[in-house]
């Protein structure tokens, strides 16, 4: 086996690549002949077009063309549809109104785009775009779910009455409630999981290029699903996939905002085709904020009943989810699918009664970020567990323990009929309290006490299904130079996958591992992918791998059989070689993979595979934050985590995830929120001057540990790593903050835990 395969911690190789600037990001990309777009965007968050002036803007110097939503009706194009248009447990279609590429009759949140300026140079587009006249109508705005379902809010669709796309009731009403009327104890909350914008690194953005003699289009593009937004930006250029390339060499970061296709995808496209030359438009930091896709903003209203023992006995949740001004991306999948498949998740709940509503607002549309659905999910049940102990005078981390599944159950199969292969969830939370020193809490206490701080620790229980989209495929070639090109449907975005899929395949062919070549992030080098998204990659492109490995093995024994003059039979691979049993006679893989070639029989080996079920990574974290009495001012100081991630392929690479994500939960969870004025529609929170993302100051030392327990629905044994720590630290983080604030009588917190609405609740409870 090669040292640096599965389970061995070799440094990322694409760092060097990174940190000497020799990355291939989208802003390092160059054309010949390139033109830059601009967008010009909705001031409105509701408003009437009653007309567009775009003649003096079209003269302007440099302007090569100003498109409008005329332009494109004109030639064809057609508006981006969600991509789940129903509901995936019943199939009953969701009212939506799919997103036009430019705003025409109306705009519906601040920062729709509303035509487009493709100029020689970027500032020269930015200046034409002041030149365009658009007469607005202002029209009343709703911004938050509950103010879009009142009586008398404005209406966002035609197609969607009452701004409504889903209201679903889900699981067993009858039985919760016979469970709610025998208990002994009712705890009752209400949850807002609050929106935030993901802010990458790299922003979104685009070069689009045309070949008329083909027709075909090619798009360089920030993005991490390429081959299925490839698709939704065909259907909106009236072509076939086949007619679009879409090509992503480096990402800079993504957390979601980039899983799925935006209309100016397919704008720099047509702008590419209406001018003759490429076209690039790079999002500003402050088109982040308006126009990329956001995350959560769910508010909850949920029930847990126990008896007297501590036993759950049901649960109850109505959820109202705010998808913004259009269903798009996966609104209503994950409202339908992720937020119900794991409801529960490690507890025996024998009764779940859902109530699942979704939203049109006025708000930017929102997306997905780490953990869609199941982050919902665990915030709910870990708050309502932490309160049912608070007021029924339970231990939580017993309560916890009482209730969940027990390792000799595995597999479980939820109320809802959903499948967790694997897991020791008792076990996992009892490495979790012991690593975080939880008996010497109460000493770190009363040493706050005595300088005037409260301090307060709180843990939660996560659990998600990766495995995004179902299928993904491998192309692995062995080539005359004595390398190995690896070719995936997957795509790396940061997290590592140039060091762990080479792993992947030195270990099961016996092969230097610097010796193969990930290539990917173009959809002309293979033919399906379903990117990276829901923690899928090392699942779903590494089972391909096994078994590409399986059938290139295979293929190279009848081969090496034929060259050593032996029975197929009698031989055997080890460590990269065909070994005649019993015999010193030998020979290499890539010797076999030349033979091969020389043939016409070549061990080059493509693997397509469609998963039946997904993985299931799950932990516990435990934080613990102290809390200025004077000002609200929240300080996470220790944070403890122990998660199941089965099979480790680089220890040291997953550790590095669960560090991102925690700090990304963390963020969410004491400083970010996207908010927006609920008169005007206007986004308050739209620049960094706003809007507080965490820093290294602002987090702890990060102290991890790992419990596997070998995943058994693929043959690596591995769960996807890279979302637990923005589910946990979330809900982690606000027991923590109740437990600290306990003293004061509060028995209830939605983040961010700003200072001020830290101040705020201790003065109210006093």
């Amino acid at each position: 086996m090669s040292k640096d395969g599965i389970g061995a911690s070799p440094r990322r190789r694409e760092d060097a690549r990174f940190v000497t600037g020799h990355g291939a990001y989208l802003d390092d990309l160059h054309f010949p002949g390139m033109a830059h777009a601009v967008v010009l965007r909705s001031p409105h968050a509701h408003a009437r077009i009653r007309s567009i002036d775009t003649a003096v803007a079209r003269r302007a110097p440099g302007v090569l063309a100003v498109l409008t939503a005329a332009d494109a009706a004109a030639d064809g194009l057609k508006p981006l549809r969600p991509y789940a248009e129903a509901n995936i447990q019943t199939g009953e279609p969701f009212a939506f109104a799919p997103q036009p590429l430019l705003a025409h009759d109306r705009v519906r949140f601040a920062g729709e785009p509303v035509a487009l300026i493709v100029a020689e140079s970027q500032a020269q587009a930015a200046d034409a775009a002041e030149l365009v006249e658009v007469d607005y109508e202002a029209l009343p705005a709703v911004t938050s779910g509950d103010a879009a379902r009142a009586t008398g809010a404005p209406l966002i669709a035609d197609e969607v009455p009452g701004n409504v796309c889903l209201d679903w009731h889900t699981g067993d009403a009858k039985a919760a409630d016979a469970a709610f009327a025998r208990a002994v104890h009712v705890i009752s909350l209400k949850l807002d999981n609050h929106r935030i914008v993901m802010n990458p690194m790299e922003p979104r953005g685009g070069v689009g290029q045309h070949d008329p003699a083909s027709g075909r289009y090619t798009l360089h593009v920030s993005s991490q699903n390429i081959h299925v937004n490839r698709d939704h930006i065909a259907r909106a250029l009236g072509v076939g996939s086949k007619d679009v390339r879409f090509v992503a060499p480096d990402v800079g970061g993504g957390f979601g905002a980039k899983n799925f296709a935006y209309v100016e995808h397919a704008l720099v496209l047509w702008a590419a085709r209406r001018v003759g030359r490429p076209v690039k438009w790079i999002a500003s930091r402050s088109e982040v904020f308006l126009s990329d896709h956001a995350a959560r903003d769910t508010t909850a209203e949920a029930s847990l009943a126990l008896d007297a023992q501590g036993r759950f006995l049901a649960l109850k949740v109505t959820s109202v989810a705010n998808l913004g001004a259009y269903m798009i991306g996966a609104g209503g999948a994950v409202q339908t699918y992720q937020y119900i498949h794991l409801q529960g998740t490690v507890y025996r709940i024998p009764a779940i009664a859902l109530h699942v509503i979704a939203v049109l607002s006025n708000t930017a549309p929102i997306g997905v970020t780490r953990g869609p659905g199941f982050a919902e999910t665990v915030n709910i049940l870990e708050r309502l567990i932490d309160a049912a102990a608070t007021k029924a005078g339970f231990d939580r981390a017993e309560l916890r323990r009482l209730n969940m599944v027990p390792a000799d159950a595995m597999p479980m199969t939820n109320v809802f009929g959903f499948q967790v292969d694997s897991g020791s969830f008792a076990e996992t939370m009892g490495a979790a309290l012991a690593r975080a020193d939880l008996t010497g809490f109460a000493a770190r206490r009363r040493q706050s006490e005595a300088a005037g701080r409260l301090r307060g620790l709180g843990f939660a229980y996560h659990i998600k299904g990766t495995g995004g989209p179902p299928d993904e495929n491998v192309d692995i070639r062995f080539e005359s130079d004595g390398t190995v090109s690896l070719i995936t449907g997957t795509q790396h975005i940061g997290q590592g996958h140039e060091t762990t899929f080479p792993q992947i395949l030195a270990h099961r062919l016996g092969v230097a591992n610097e010796r193969i070549r990930l290539r990917q992030g173009d959809t002309d080098l293979i033919a399906h992918g379903g990117g990276h998204g829901s923690s899928r990659a090392t699942y779903m492109g590494g089972t391909a791998i096994w078994r590409a490995s399986d059938k290139i093995v295979a293929k190279g024994l009848a081969l090496a059989a034929d060259a050593l003059e032996a029975s197929e039979a009698d031989m055997r691979f080890e460590d990269g070689r065909f070994v005649v049993s019993g015999t010193d006679r030998a020979i290499g893989l890539f010797e076999v993979a030349a033979l091969g070639r020389n043939k016409g029989e070549p061990i080059d080996t493509y693997d397509y595979w469609k998963r039946e079920h997904m993985t299931f990574p799950n932990g516990t974290h435990v934080v613990e934050v102290e809390i200025d009495r004077d000002t609200g001012r929240v300080e996470l100081v220790r944070y403890t985590a122990v998660d199941d991630y089965g099979v480790l392929v680089n220890p040291m690479i997953v550790a590095g995830q669960m560090h991102g994500g925690m700090a990304q939960g963390a963020g969410q969870a004491l400083l970010e929120h996207a908010a927006y004025d609920a008169g005007s529609g206007q986004m308050v929170a739209g620049s960094f001057m706003d809007y507080a993302l965490p820093r290294a100051d602002d987090l702890p030392s990060f102290d991890v540990g790992f419990n596997g327990t070998p995943c058994t629905t693929n043959p690596l044994g591995v769960k996807g790593c890279g979302e637990a720590g923005a589910i946990a630290a979330f809900p982690a983080i606000a027991n923590a903050i109740v437990d600290a604030l306990a003293p004061f009588g509060v028995t209830g917190f939605d983040g961010p835990a700003t200072p001020a609405r830290i101040w705020q609740a201790m003065q109210a409870a006093r």
